[in-house]
């Protein structure tokens, strides 16, 4: 039977380029969806689907994450007790407390897999999850849970796999080749990143979510540098692949993939948030219908 996974990474070390200037001085996991960081969401799908300790992999000028993430300050819990904000208190106490939050700074190579390698000494040789923080899957159940479920009744490493409706957009994604095993459940031959649309081996993109063996950190050890002299996660997974190691596509049901690493879809997940928030869906709504859209 496969071990309970308890430990998930988080890569928030990224410059956040594409949200210049907002993210000179804010990192890009800390933009607000309504009334919450992007990586309060990632966090709490990991927490939701078990996870007990979060390691947080950052970089220069994310201190803002680990702020966020900590115990609130005195000053704050006496103004929200003086107001009789006992729900927000609430509230922002449990942050803290839904995990056990471990901060590690980035060293190596840019890329996607380097946050991945930083975070081996914390990992102790078990299975562990990767979910970026700056793009997030709601789901019923959550993602996770989900690719958990798989990894539990088949082993091996799980990646989440969404379809991509437009054709033009697999060339922005991870598409997998891929043979069904059951049901949601594939198993991945091969990963080819960002193809040409007319190339794609399938429109199943896997992305967003990992569950990987600690095998992996050997193969990122030793990785050569590819485009850009970055590391890259799905060429390491690839490797895996190629020794043999089972890899499964989990396709996630009943969810909705929301991008926040780019400004349009950002902008779309903050409304589509917003139309579901009880205390300010009705008034947003009544905004939105007085708009001239022409």
């Amino acid at each position: 039977m496969a071990k309970k996974i308890r430990k998930a990474v988080i890569p928030a070390a990224g410059f956040g380029t594409r949200f210049l200037p907002q993210t000179k001085a804010m990192p890009k996991e800390m933009l607000p969806v309504v009334d919450k960081p992007v990586i309060q969401y990632v966090a709490e799908e990991a927490v939701a689907a078990g996870i007990e300790d979060i390691i947080i992999v950052t970089g220069a000028l994310k201190r803002a994450i680990e702020d966020h993430f900590d115990f609130p300050n005195q000053d704050l819990i006496k103004n929200l007790q003086a107001g009789h904000k006992d729900e927000l208190l609430k509230q922002v106490q449990a942050i803290s407390d839904m995990a056990n939050f471990i901060y590690i700074r980035q060293k190596g190579m840019y890329g996607n897999g380097t946050p991945v390698l930083s975070a081996e000494p914390v990992i102790d040789n078990e299975f562990f999850a990767v979910l970026w923080g700056d793009e997030f899957i709601y789901s019923n159940p959550p993602r996770l849970a989900q690719m958990m479920d798989v990894h539990a009744r088949y082993g091996g490493a799980v990646i989440s796999g969404v379809r991509i409706e437009h054709k033009e957009d697999l060339k922005r994604y991870g598409i997998a080749e891929v043979e069904n095993v059951e049901g949601n459940v594939y198993k991945i031959k091969k990963i080819v990143e960002k193809p040409e649309p007319n190339k794609a081996p399938s429109d199943l993109a896997t992305h967003g979510a990992y569950i990987l063996p600690p095998e992996i950190f050997e193969i990122l050890r030793n990785q050569k540098p590819g485009t850009g002299g970055e590391i890259y996660l799905p060429e390491a997974i690839d490797e895996l692949i190629k020794t043999g190691y089972p890899v499964y596509a989990c396709e996630i049901v009943n969810g909705h993939y929301y991008d926040t690493g780019n400004k349009v879809e950002y902008l779309k997940t903050v409304i589509a948030f917003a139309l579901q928030h009880p205390d300010i869906k009705d008034e947003f709504v009544a905004f939105l219908k007085s708009l001239d859209l022409k």
